[in-house]
């Protein structure tokens, strides 16, 4: 697809949605979404032929015998809520995941744990929320004996900082903090959410994404076994879910926006799997735009998709090619988002906002708990 100079325009991302199609909590059984399914073939037509489903319809959708590929990070409760020294309210986010936390965590004998739990502390990254200004040097004290340290400010509330706790970071954030359920969620996190805002494949040793990737939601484990049955092939990368995904967009030239860098394992196993659907000529699914941005970031960045951990920043948007995925199940982004923007990229600005106002016209759900589209 050749773009033109409207595909550059971040208000070109824009479409009129009601508030009430933005989903506030989950559907009441996993995997009980819609299915809007669209033709990437013919991407040039602005009017395509969609098709409305069920989630459950899914292995009918998927082109045959494709590899599905999926993002296993686990969500963080990572949003920690605080007290100031002089007794207003803070709120922090951890935006570094938490493998890359512990790889730099060195013992602090300057905090002095208690009850035999050692003491340690790190250089993160966050967001920090507070009234009034947030002064370098700092401190905010949160439960579990976390604290966080402002080492130096960045822009739009980011923060480099130093984050203590005692004994078992992780569990001092289930123990004390809350599931980051994004901001057009109108309500405070509960414990529904604690479950509905993690895949049923999420990994406990993939823990420390800020945000689910969230059209992995829909999947259950009857569905899983029913993939499998039908033959479908399985394979998981991760990629820490960051301020990259949910960062607005703020250049009305869109070429001139930069995606803030995620951390991203693309495991062996994985990359065997796809050279082996490529070379058989087999359909690679990518779950989520997150698999989206981890495949075909790798691809970018080393010529193929191959064993890979480290960083990727790709943004993705119309002129940019796809050198992996050939489709993707995803949900309905927010506009003038850097997800709209790929999801644009990979089918079409102009057909991709057809099906959105198809999918407003038909009552969809919307966003993180809303429902699911196929685009293949």
């Amino acid at each position: 697809m050749i773009p033109d100079e409207a595909d550059f325009s971040l208000s070109s991302y824009r479409f009129d949605l009601p508030s009430e199609q933005i989903a506030q909590f989950p559907p009441e059984e996993r995997g009980a979404s819609r299915l809007l399914v669209l033709p990437r073939k013919g991407a040039s037509d602005p009017r395509p032929e969609l098709r409305h489903g069920m989630f459950g319809d899914l292995p009918d959708c998927l082109p045959e015998n494709a590899l599905i590929i999926a993002n296993n990070s686990r969500v963080l409760q990572a949003r920690l809520l605080g007290s100031r020294g002089t007794g207003g309210k803070v709120e922090f986010l951890l935006l570094t995941p938490l493998p890359l936390v512990m790889e730099r965590a060195r013992p602090d004998k300057r905090l002095g744990g208690t009850g035999g739990a050692e003491a340690f502390s790190a250089e993160a990254e966050g967001l920090v929320r507070c009234g009034g200004s947030v002064r370098e040097g700092e401190t905010f004290a949160f439960g579990a004996g976390i604290s966080v340290t402002v080492l130096e400010s960045g822009p739009f509330g980011q923060r480099r900082v130093r984050l203590a706790w005692q004994g078992d970071l992780a569990k001092g954030f289930a123990a004390t903090g809350h599931i980051p359920l994004p901001p057009y969620i109108k309500r405070a996190d509960g414990e529904e959410d604690l479950s509905r805002y993690q895949t049923v494949y999420a990994r406990s040793d993939k823990t420390g994404s800020v945000a689910a990737p969230t059209a992995g939601l829909h999947f259950t484990p009857a569905m899983r076994e029913k993939l499998a049955d039908r033959g479908f092939e399985w394979a998981e990368v991760t990629l820490y879910v960051g301020y990259g995904t949910f960062s607005p967009v703020r250049c009305e030239d869109i070429r001139s926006h930069r995606m803030h860098r995620e951390y991203v394992e693309v495991p062996e196993a994985t990359a065997a799997a796809i050279a082996r659907a490529k070379a058989q000529g087999r359909p690679v699914v990518a779950v989520g735009t997150t698999s989206v941005r981890t495949l075909e970031g790798v691809a970018e960045l080393c010529g193929r998709v191959q064993p890979y951990t480290g960083w990727t920043d790709i943004f993705l948007y119309p002129g940019r090619n796809f050198r992996v995925v050939d489709a993707v199940l995803t949900n309905f982004h927010l506009p003038e988002s850097s997800l709209l923007m790929l999801v644009s990229a990979f089918a079409g600005r102009e057909r991709m906002l057809a099906a959105y106002a198809e999918a407003v016209t038909r009552g969809y759900r919307f966003f993180s708990y809303g429902d699911a589209m196929l685009i293949k």
